[in-house]
């Protein structure tokens, strides 16, 4: 990026009676759009301010301080965002064209549908000509691609995102939502996509030379000429099956969930306990609401399936997927999900207490060493659940019941508190 002028550089009250103005202009009540292009922003402090649909094109914003900022529809074309923190900014269908964000932290970033495409821009003169790139009278900038080396998009949501042509070379894409994404002639070499979620995004061309894409989820993804050389693809989820096949089990899945239920009423008097491990239910009807009281499902995988509200009291699901399942409200007390995967599961008001048996016997649930990021476990009971080890890296745990759990060695959310300026 080339800039011929000095910029200027607004001074604090300069700047609040411009975002006061925006404020008016946003909720319709006369006001004047944040006309900020070129503006020398670098620095400054703007945590939690609403610049949606504010004109940046060409700012100097390196190192701002924009956490929870709210950039919906912004144009922030050719900007300069290198070392800027936008931990949990908002940035819908933002206009990032050419600009640059090389060591950026965009943590839990909503950049949907924004446009992170290369893209060159130039003001005119009086007379209507275009200043060059080596003037020394007017403004110019020529953009080339996006620029996002070493950035942090963690969590960040990208779906639908325009990316074509960015240079994302050894970004941290850990756990980012990119489906639909079109990643066409992007350099993420050496990128990190651990557990990303690039559910029919467009890789074709892309170099993921030595990029790390252990656990992504690939379904229906396009990878026509995509480069993995040396890259790490353990446990990729693909349209490929991930294990048995439904059609394996000799029995449509309906009935033997039916044979199931009666096994459980009539404590074994009648039917038959279903055995799921290993199976891949991706294409199997909702279970929302089944009675699966100690079913047996040991690495089997239910990426994605609805399971709201089911019964699984007991069940063994050690090493099983349930990325992206619908847990809420689910019974899951005693439940032995050692080594299952839980990333993005909604757990909400999920129950997993301790089983106590008319016996007496007490079983706890079991977590040990469970991957549970970016699991919704809001309002979820974990009273003595053993998590020893598990990974709850970005998970939402407001108002869950975490009373003497095991955390041992556990990985937990560090999610920073955020003040407004």
């Amino acid at each position: 990026m080339i800039v011929t002028k000095p910029r200027h550089r607004p001074s604090h009250a300069e700047l609040k009676r411009i975002l006061d103005q925006h404020q008016r202009f946003l909720a319709g009540r006369g006001g004047v759009r944040a006309l900020l292009a070129f503006a020398d922003l670098s620095g400054r402090a703007l945590i939690g301010v609403n610049l949606a649909e504010a004109d940046l094109s060409g700012a100097c914003l390196r190192g701002a301080y924009l956490a929870d900022a709210k950039l919906d529809k912004a144009m922030l074309f050719g900007a300069d965002l290198n070392e800027a923190d936008m931990e949990g900014a908002s940035l819908v269908a933002a206009n990032l064209r050419g600009a640059t964000l090389r060591g950026a932290n965009l943590t839990r970033a909503n950049l949907l549908r924004a446009d992170l495409r290369s893209g060159a821009i130039a003001t005119k003169d009086l007379k209507g000509n275009l200043y060059s790139t080596t003037s020394e009278s007017g403004m110019a900038i020529k953009a080339g691609p996006a620029e996002l080396q070493g950035a942090r998009l963690v969590n960040a949501n990208l779906t639908d995102a325009d990316i074509t042509g960015a240079i994302a070379t050894e970004t941290d894409f850990t756990d980012a939502i990119l489906r639909g994404a079109n990643l066409t002639y992007a350099n993420l070499q050496n990128a990190k996509l651990i557990g990303a979620d690039l559910e029919g995004a467009d890789l074709s061309a892309t170099n993921l030379r030595g990029a790390d894409l252990e656990g992504a989820v690939l379904t229906s993804a396009k990878t026509e000429l995509t480069d993995f050389h040396g890259a790490s693809l353990k446990d990729v989820l693909t349209n490929k099956p991930a294990g048995k096949p439904l059609e394996a089990l000799g029995i449509g899945i309906e009935d033997l969930v039916r044979q199931h239920i009666l096994w459980v009423e009539s404590a074994g008097a009648d039917g038959k306990p279903a055995d799921l491990s290993g199976v891949d239910l991706r294409n199997g009807p909702s279970l929302k609401g089944a009675n699966l009281t100690a079913l047996r499902a040991e690495n089997a995988t239910f990426y994605g399936l609805d399971l709201e509200g089911a019964s699984l009291q007991g069940a063994r699901l050690q090493g099983a997927d349930l990325r992206m399942c619908g847990l809420a409200g689910a019974d899951l007390r005693g439940a032995q999900l050692q080594a299952a995967t839980l990333n993005r599961a909604d757990m909400r008001e999920a129950n997993l207490e301790p089983l106590v048996m008319d016996s007496g016997r007490h079983y706890p649930t079991n977590l040990e060493g469970a991957r549970l990021r970016c699991a919704d476990l809001r309002g979820a009971k974990l009273r003595e659940a053993n998590l020893c080890g598990a990974d709850l890296s970005e998970a939402h745990l407001a108002d869950a019941d975490l009373r003497e759990c095991r955390l041992d060695q556990a990985k937990l959310p560090q999610r920073r508190a955020v003040a407004k300026a």
